[in-house]
């Protein structure tokens, strides 16, 4: 386990609700001066659509690359320079399974996340990676709603 100080992360995936969730998280780091940090996930099922496709690997790492850099760097964006992410993480799997595994590797995490309001049918049969999260998480969870 690791013991690093307890920090903000803010799950990023270029939607404008994790931009919401960005700037919210701009706000709780500058008010509780914990560090804040950036956090992604490629999601498998895109890999795996280029695996079977027959990407070479290397174009699906070039890509998981691009797909992180797209993100961060508009989450960067919309903390106008109020804050300075202290680190940027890209995982790559299910969303809400690596954000959930990061939050347990890393306690004292506060994480901060949008929520894309999904209809109710919808997030019935496909699940929701925010209210996965809110339900597993060992510690604190902020969820911005549209």
């Amino acid at each position: 386990m690791d013991k690093e100080s307890p920090s903000i992360v803010v799950a990023c995936d270029g939607s404008d609700q994790s931009l919401d969730a960005a700037d919210l998280a701009a706000d709780l780091a500058e008010a509780t001066g914990k560090p804040l940090k950036l956090l992604s996930v490629y999601p498998y099922s895109k890999s795996s659509v280029m695996m079977v496709a027959g990407v070479e690997p290397s174009r699906i790492e070039a890509e998981k690359r691009r797909y992180g850099r797209e993100v961060f760097d508009a989450a960067k964006d919309a903390l106008c320079g109020r804050v300075s992410p202290a680190e940027e993480i890209l995982l790559n799997g299910d969303p809400a399974h690596e954000i959930l595994e990061y939050a347990h590797a890393h306690p004292g995490t506060h994480l901060v996340l949008g929520r894309r309001g999904y209809s109710a049918v919808r997030s019935l049969t496909l699940g929701s990676v925010s209210e996965k999260i809110v339900r597993h998480a060992a510690g604190p969870v902020t969820v911005v709603g549209e």
